[in-house]
């Protein structure tokens, strides 16, 4: 453990992440709740993604939303724009309004749109930033 008063960088400064598999590799994604799961302590935000294994395709951006205890984190959602695989190329990014998380909050991750042509496969969502002293 490194004191930040000593010069060095604290470990809870550190940037880490949550990686959550919202499907599996194959199946088509469905609009809806595809994820669930409790924050294991305090944490704040600074970037969120999406990716997926087979790309959307169609008229509809893929649109992904991160709710704390019911209520959406983001004031822009994440999208996948058309035939891509990664958010981190989308025409419009993110925008996190929520970015203090709190210990043991309910986190759930909604898909809101889906591609029109193929649905798109193997969602990631991946939650950026560093636990909060």
């Amino acid at each position: 453990f490194s004191s930040t008063a000593g010069g060095g960088d604290s470990p809870y400064k550190r940037t880490t992440s949550f990686v959550i598999a919202c499907s599996d590799e194959t199946s088509d994604l469905e609009a809806g709740t595809v994820s669930t799961f409790r924050m294991p302590y305090s944490y704040t935000i600074s970037e969120v993604r999406a990716s997926l294994t087979t790309a959307a395709t169609g008229g509809t951006l893929l649109t992904v939303d991160i709710n704390e205890a019911g209520t959406t984190i983001l004031s822009t959602k994440l999208t996948i724009d058309a035939s891509e695989t990664t958010s981190t190329t989308a025409a419009t990014p993110a925008v996190i309004s929520d970015s203090a998380l709190a210990d043991d909050a309910q986190m759930t991750i909604d898909i809101d749109a889906i591609g029109s042509t193929n649905t798109g496969k193997g969602l990631k969502v991946y939650i950026i930033g560093n636990k909060t002293l």
